[in-house]
């Protein structure tokens, strides 16, 4: 899952307006942020499969440290009590936070194949393996994208050009992402996906660029 995981986050600034968009993509994809780092570094491990499934190509063989449910949680507990310990805020935003992190191997397991572990050590993984659609797949992936998109609307207005504009880009830039995902070619290596796959955390730092240029509707 891609922009799904997006739409939760821009749907959680409705719950805790106090706390940045960038703060919020930074939790709804953490798992997928810390992954490539883990897989430059011989930690985890996937191939590149074209056919796996309908909607990519990625075998994800060994991920547990990114992706298991016990890693998120502890990865969870850790970005929340970090978050409170250096902004000050409520615990409310850091279970907030926390649950988003959690979130994303919820969302995964939806659409992965049965790859989704536990926890590091146990065989066991799950999947309900939504990715063989690919109608499927898009459907629930831009409902939950529109749902969060417009519960960031109702939460925030624009203060200037750049609380617009910005927006607006973000919002089809990220469907476009998640187009060319689904409809694009198989990438050429697990080098190419690994690297590409660090240009998100641009997608944070534009969330926050954003969230500074809107304000909070009463």
């Amino acid at each position: 899952m891609f922009i799904g995981h997006y739409g939760l986050g821009l749907a959680c600034k409705r719950i805790t307006p106090s706390v940045s968009l960038g703060a919020l993509f930074l939790a709804c994809q953490l798992a997928d942020l810390l992954w490539p780092t883990l897989v430059l570094a011989g930690v985890e491990s996937f191939r590149v499969r074209p056919g796996i499934t309908a909607v990519t190509p990625l075998d994800f063989e060994y991920y547990p440290f990114s992706h298991s449910l016990l890693a998120l949680c502890v990865w969870g507990v850790l970005l929340g009590l970090i978050y409170r310990a250096v902004t000050g805020s409520s615990w409310r935003a850091a279970i907030v936070l926390f649950a988003l992190v959690v979130s994303h191997w919820v969302l995964d397991v939806v659409v992965h194949r049965p790859d989704m572990p536990l926890a590091p050590g146990l065989s066991l993984r799950l999947g309900l393996g939504l990715w063989n659609s690919v109608p499927g797949t898009l459907a629930v992936e831009f409902l939950l994208y529109a749902i969060g998109v417009l519960a960031y609307l109702k939460s925030t207005v624009a203060r200037d050009r750049i609380g617009s504009i910005g927006l607006w880009s973000l919002v089809i830039f990220l469907a476009i992402v998640e187009l060319a995902n689904v409809f694009g070619p198989p990438p050429p290596s697990v080098l190419a996906v690994t690297w590409s796959a660090q240009a998100m955390w641009l997608l944070v730092a534009w969330g926050y660029w954003v969230d500074r240029h809107r304000d909070l509707i009463a």
